[in-house]
């Protein structure tokens, strides 16, 4: 029997309300990085404290993903999507009025857990209440969403902390949350599976404590000097414990929390390994560059956030082209030049130095931005393209989770590559700098190594200039994993249309 789909006007009813719960979290990603100084100094909290305002959301986010999947198919994807874009609201206003930082660690994990099922859940519904024919728009309007939302944030949250207060990147949830909220309550139809899975306590907690122990070695590693740190080694053991656990438990009891046969998709399985990798080459990227453009270019928050705005443009005009030719080129192919794009905009950012003029930085943003639409857009066809639509909820999740935890391993990758090859730059340069080599008696002829000005002036001259190196080292690390990434795309089938599908879609 044909399934029978919203006619377009109910279509786009339901599409908006989606979306903008969508971009909301998607935005909450990094639109709290930029304002971390600024509320460091209004809670009173140190640098190590103020770094839980990220985590908390991490970890609740992470162990909310993979949950949502079974709540949406014992209660209903409305149900779901309706209480979790209320929590999300509720939780930015008392992350904005939080006065301490117990209350604001405290909403900050709460707005993770409750945005934790709308990304997954509106990519569901997208996919449910569009025809075979316009899959492609409508993972480009998720797209557009999930990918341009924490490229934005930086830019939006450095513009609302220099023109009002870091407040307002928690203050401005609410509207946007009510919106979405009546547009669900109204528009969303109800789904709900016939015969729901029981509740795999054992798997979730299990997976659980894995996704909670990872994250906070992920999040502590670098502070701690990782595995030179007990509390590192110890989350480890707990982490290693869980996975096996949960292992054993997924090939030896039924009904599990994770569906295997997720991954018996081919598409799914390479799909969410991808993605995965995309954290490090894409996602993990972003706050790097804005951190550099900061603290070593001397850039305000909103300056910083302006300079972000053209990867967003990249982004826009790549997934809207990509959405016209999708179901006329091979998915692989622009999925190539996706990973090409992001290759050389690293190749690009490895060459630059402390003395870069701003428009080099907007034309590289911008060639890093066109990598999302070609990347995403694709990726998301043939992932869901091939996936039977009674796992769309759980593999919906699942496809979020792995990009979660492949853009919080990516940052902390990038992290610690960067501080490494900082340190080893410093090392380098420092060794250099003595009274008895010709070059700094030529570049500095006053030059007094007696002198506490002159070498508290050098030493942040140095610290700046091996900054930058170590920078430019992360920025062709990551040119090489582009690289190393394009042979999955061998690994992925385009999408096969038979007598009754049209081809996935030309955007009108």
């Amino acid at each position: 029997m044909a399934t029978a789909y919203p006619d377009p006007t109910r279509r786009l009813l339901i599409t908006l309300p989606a979306m903008l719960a969508s971009t909301l979290v998607a935005v909450d990603i990094t639109i709290a990085n930029v304002a971390l100084p600024h509320m460091q100094s209004a809670l009173s909290a140190s640098s190590d404290q103020i770094v839980w305002v990220l985590t908390s959301y991490l970890i609740a986010g992470a162990i909310a993903t993979p949950l949502s999947g079974w709540l949406a198919s014992r209660y209903g994807r409305k149900l779901v999507m309706v209480l979790s874009v209320a929590g999300f609201t509720i939780a930015s206003a008392l992350c904005g009025a939080a006065q301490d930082l117990t209350m604001i660690v405290v909403a900050r994990a709460l707005q993770g857990a409750s945005g934790a099922a709308l990304i997954p859940l509106s990519q569901a519904i997208l996919l449910d209440i569009n025809p075979p024919e316009r899959l492609g728009k409508a993972m480009a309007l998720f797209s557009l969403g999930s990918m341009a939302g924490p490229i934005i944030g930086p830019s939006l949250g450095g513009w609302l902390t220099d023109a009002m207060s870091w407040r307002w990147v928690f203050f401005i949830n609410i509207p946007v949350g009510l919106l979405a909220l009546l547009g669900m309550l109204a528009f969303m139809p109800e789904s709900r599976s016939e015969k729901p899975m029981r509740f795999d306590i054992f798997g979730f907690l299990a997976v659980s404590t894995a996704l909670t122990a990872l994250q906070l070695m992920l999040d502590r590693g670098e502070q701690l000097d990782w595995f030179e740190s007990p509390e590192i080694q110890i989350y480890a053991v707990i982490m290693a414990a869980a996975v096996y656990l949960s292992i054993i438990h997924l090939f030896t009891a039924r009904d599990t929390f994770l569906r295997p046969e997720l991954f018996r998709d081919r598409n799914f399985a390479v799909g969410s390994a991808v993605r995965a990798l995309l954290g490090i080459v894409i996602f993990a990227t972003v706050p790097l560059v804005v951190v550099m453009t900061q603290s070593l270019l001397g850039y305000s928050a909103f300056r910083t956030g302006m300079v972000g705005m053209p990867r967003a443009l990249g982004t826009i005009v790549s997934t809207i082209v990509v959405a016209r030719i999708i179901g006329k080129v091979d998915s692989r192919i622009i999925l190539f030049f996706g990973l090409l794009s992001s290759a050389v905009s690293m190749l690009l950012y490895a060459k630059i130095d402390l003395y870069v003029d701003q428009d080099t930085l907007l034309y590289i943003g911008f060639v890093q931005g066109l990598s999302g639409g070609m990347v995403f857009l694709p990726l998301s066809v043939m992932v869901f393209a091939t996936l039977s639509d009674k796992l769309r909820n759980e593999g919906a999740a699942m496809f979020a989770l792995t990009g979660n935890l492949g853009n919080a391993i990516g940052i902390s990758l990038l992290s610690r590559e960067l501080v490494h090859d900082t340190a080893a730059s410093r090392a380098y340069l420092v060794e250099g700098v003595r009274p008895d080599n010709p070059i700094v008696q030529y570049g500095m002829p006053d030059f007094d190594p007696g002198a506490a000005d002159v070498l508290a002036r050098l030493n942040a001259e140095i610290g700046r200039q091996a900054s930058m190196v170590g920078n430019a080292d992360v920025y062709a690390f990551v040119f090489y994993v582009s690289l190393a990434m394009m042979p999955l795309i061998l690994f992925l089938r385009p999408p096969k249309h038979s007598a009754h599908q049209a081809p996935l879609p030309v955007m009108e």
